[in-house]
């Protein structure tokens, strides 16, 4: 079995880009999922200086919309190299803005506490 490692991954202008080292010389057999779906598009370039293959494909548009979309690289035998997630639109906002609300409690009760601690002392 052969012991894939993926490193330096990237978005640039719609296209995902990672490097796969552990491949060797022979192209490597990779399936990109979303929700189970294939996504189309994988290409692959050899590096042989570095004994990598630049792995590349683009993002379908559709794809793009509100909410966490969950993308998954796999190899032929169907075990999971890595996943990443794009997270885009009002959910993420709600979401930082519970937690800003948290961490603000949060750092109240220190301060109480704190400045009890100090009169105390």
């Amino acid at each position: 079995m052969t012991s894939y490692q993926f490193i330096n991954t990237q978005i640039k202008d719609g296209i995902w880009q990672g490097n796969l080292t552990g491949a060797g010389p022979q192209t490597p057999d990779l399936h990109v999922t979303h929700l189970g779906e294939v996504i189309d598009g994988v290409t692959y370039e050899h590096d042989t200086a570095h004994d990598t293959w630049r792995v590349r494909f683009p993002l379908p548009s559709h794809l793009i919309c509100d909410g966490v979309q969950t993308f998954v690289v796999k190899d032929g035998t169907g075990v999971t190299l890595t996943s990443f997630s794009l997270v885009v639109g009002e959910p993420l906002a709600d979401d930082l803005r519970a937690e800003i609300a948290l961490l603000r409690g949060e750092l109240e009760v220190l301060k109480t506490a704190f400045r009890r601690h100090c009169a105390e002392s």
